[in-house]
């Protein structure tokens, strides 16, 4: 039986090419270099602790110029538990807001058992619905389902968990130096925008927080509406889990 052999020159070029090969699958490529999880992770820690305390002013402003504004304390520990503490105006002083993963409720003083709530609903009015307001870390509720580079900015497709989350997907923009949000556009099943979410003024809080200290949203469903968040003080803050339950939240005030 008469082997078959072949010239050194080819023998050597096999080599070359397996080892090219071998090497692109052992080095890091472009696709973990754009690992979006990873991002996406890191975009959360950026934003806010996993367990923090938190001061802020909600701003609703309607079509003729009209503001309504609103103070509350919040706190929140790990990616699924919320909750929000009204401080001011006078009118909704002591009410408090509950998120436990995909479920919420709102407690009124003096009004009874705290009441379901729905992500959709707003406890404010304005642009800004409840899952906006006890937002949770964004990597708890959605999944990327692709990222792509564009000058300066990760551009980050997010697609949700659940049906029960707010938005069915995402299209956030994250700025590739300080990886935090610049934008965010939100959208429903139908492929409908529903909002923009605007990351402004970036600001050292502190602890290693720098982050934008201002969230504003406006609606193609409600023109000419605009609401604002301004943050003033995130803390990292250890935090008991009875915290976060239906019997603590006439009690939300005593962690201040």
């Amino acid at each position: 039986m008469q082997v078959k052999t072949y010239p050194s020159s080819l023998k050597a070029l096999f080599f070359i090419l397996l080892s090219i090969n071998l090497l692109t699958l052992t080095l890091p490529g472009k696709a973990s270099a754009l690992d979006g999880t990873k991002i996406l992770l890191q975009v959360d820690r950026n934003l806010n602790p996993e367990t923090y305390e938190m001061y802020r002013k909600l701003i609703n402003i309607e079509p003729d110029g009209t503001k309504k504004e609103f103070v509350l304390y919040s706190v929140k520990k790990g990616q699924d538990k919320m909750v929000a503490l009204f401080l001011s105006p006078a009118s909704e002083k002591g009410r408090s807001t509950l998120r436990l993963d995909d479920n919420m409720w709102l407690y009124i003083p003096n009004v009874g058992k705290p009441i379901r709530i729905t992500s959709l609903q707003s406890v404010v009015g304005g642009v800004f619905n409840n899952s906006d307001i006890l937002r949770l870390d964004y990597s708890a509720e959605y999944d990327v389902a692709n990222i792509t580079e564009e000058g300066d900015l990760y551009l980050l497709e997010l697609k949700a968990k659940t049906n029960t989350i707010a938005y069915d997907v995402l299209k956030m923009q994250v700025d590739k130096k300080a990886l935090v949000p610049t934008t965010i556009d939100c959208f429903a099943a139908s492929g409908m925008l529903i909002k923009t979410l605007y990351y402004k003024e970036p600001k050292d809080f502190g602890n290693g927080i720098v982050r934008p200290s201002v969230l504003e949203t406006d609606s193609p469903l409600y023109k000419g509406y605009k609401s604002a968040m301004v943050y003033a003080k995130i803390t990292p803050k250890e935090l008991a889990d009875e915290v976060f339950s239906l019997n603590y939240l006439s009690r939300v005030d005593e962690l201040r």
